[in-house]
């Protein structure tokens, strides 16, 4: 069956260059994960800028832009820059991100001097390929015919940096499900895994071993700036997302080949919803696209994203407000015996302590919950309630007894302490306050007794 033409464009012009950082993505994706776990996402920008030199190195002795002196030049490179962190670090007492900055700054700067003279030197290095990428340049000259496809020939012609993209991309996922156990113990307790047999150090410097041989392959696709937000964002933005370890990994993976995809289409076709017949640049775009995801994820995520923190703090409020009507409603009983108060003088007695949308919401959550009830004179207790004030008034004094026998506090100065204690007290922790022996406050309150029951 012979290939249509619209096809055959899309797989000689697109399909090549879109794979290609695909398996880049998700190999740095993958790799950026441990990184992040690690607290070693700085090193990850280290490495991106000091391979640099090894790269160019590697290439000004073999004349030849082949992956695998590129690699092991690459490779040296990183594994002396995490060295170098390590002994400026430990000799010269600072801290690990100083010592990174200082290292791959030197590293970064060797390796545009290095490139500067291969361009005297009129050797084919290009500087925006490796600093930028190049993605566009990638062409592939497949069959006319469909059952030609895969064939072994055909695939031969694949470009050299899609087959070293793919090569990179099984060497990671196989490490990564080969040492899953050992790489997860050491991404939250070193010590333990070396108490246990394991070598934290080789493993440290095999992952560094596979994060250079990533960013090789990104130099040519994404290029060694762009690189950086590969190795983080995806990973970043599964953080925000998880707290599960393997979740985590599979999130940051789909999180890439979302992002290359809409990164890839909205370069080539974008600028037509604009009338414009120019692309952008692929690999620029894709990252716009990964860091929009991780903007998504830090406004949307269910636990961590600001939203869902400003609704758990919005319910918190509510709860406190709440907590506060009904021991307001029950030092009202203990003052003037009415089982009642005004809502209008309620709000206004709370306002020093809560906004007026958070007092009404309180007091509109307590009669939904059936702690209090409407009456004709405002607002009241049920038995419930009175139940729930009794428990929050007596965690108060107890705390304003702790506070001043046990920590020697003035009764003039626990008040406020007791009322933002009161409503994070775990049961526990008032159990342990009733080692308080009083059954009278600093300020010579009664202490409710649990048993109590509070007259209508």
């Amino acid at each position: 069956m012979t290939i249509s033409n619209e096809l055959y464009l899309y797989l000689s012009i697109d399909l090549p260059p879109l794979l290609t950082a695909l398996f880049v993505s998700l190999s740095c994706a993958l790799l950026g994960n441990l990184l992040i776990l690690r607290r070693l996402s700085l090193l990850g920008d280290a490495m991106s800028h000091s391979v640099l030199p090894g790269i160019v190195l590697a290439f000004l002795l073999t004349q030849s832009r082949a992956s695998f002196p590129v690699f092991i030049g690459a490779a040296l490179a990183a594994l002396l820059t995490a060295m170098l962190v390590e002994l400026v670090s430990r000799l010269g007492r600072l801290e690990s991100g100083a010592a990174m900055g200082v290292v791959f700054s030197i590293f970064f700067a060797a390796g545009v001097v290095l490139i500067e003279q291969a361009a005297a030197r009129s050797i084919d290095l290009d500087a925006d390929c490796l600093l930028h990428g190049q993605l566009e340049t990638l062409f592939w000259y497949p069959p006319q015919n469909l059952d030609q496809l895969l064939s072994w020939q055909t695939l031969t012609l694949l470009p050299r940096q899609l087959v070293a993209s793919i090569v990179v991309f099984l060497i990671c996922a196989s490490f990564l499900l080969i040492f899953a156990k050992e790489l997860k113990l050491i991404s939250f307790d070193v010590g333990l895994a070396s108490s246990l047999g394991f070598s934290p150090k080789l493993l440290h410097y095999a992952l560094l071993t596979l994060v250079a041989a990533a960013v090789v392959v990104s130099f040519e696709a994404v290029g060694s700036i762009l690189v950086i937000a590969m190795l983080i964002v995806p990973g970043a933005s599964a953080r925000l997302l998880t707290d599960r370890y393997l979740m985590q990994f599979l999130l940051s993976a789909l999180i890439a080949v979302i992002g290359v995809s809409l990164g890839y289409a909205a370069a080539a076709f974008g600028p037509r919803l604009f009338g414009s017949s120019s692309a952008l640049n692929a690999a620029g775009m894709i990252v716009t696209m990964l860091g929009l995801l991780l903007l998504s994820a830090v406004i949307f995520a269910p636990r961590y994203g600001i939203f869902a923190r400003k609704i758990r703090g919005y319910r918190l409020s509510v709860s406190v407000a709440r907590e506060d009507v009904l021991g307001m409603l029950y030092r009202l009983h203990e003052l003037s015996g009415q089982s009642w108060g005004e809502r209008a003088k309620v709000e206004q007695a709370l306002l020093p302590c809560h906004s007026p949308s958070v007092i009404k919401s309180g007091i509109r959550s307590a009669l939904k919950r059936g702690m209090v009830m409407q009456t004709t004179n405002g607002i009241s207790l049920t038995p419930a309630g009175r139940e729930l004030a009794r428990a929050v008034v007596r965690t108060h004094r107890l705390w304003e007894s702790y506070l001043v026998k046990e920590l020697g506090l003035r009764p003039d100065h626990v008040h406020n302490r007791a009322e933002q204690l009161e409503h994070f007290t775990s049961p526990s922790m008032a159990q342990e306050l009733n080692v308080v022996d009083s059954a009278i406050d600093p300020h010579g309150k009664r202490i409710p007794r649990p048993s109590v029951k509070l007259d209508s």
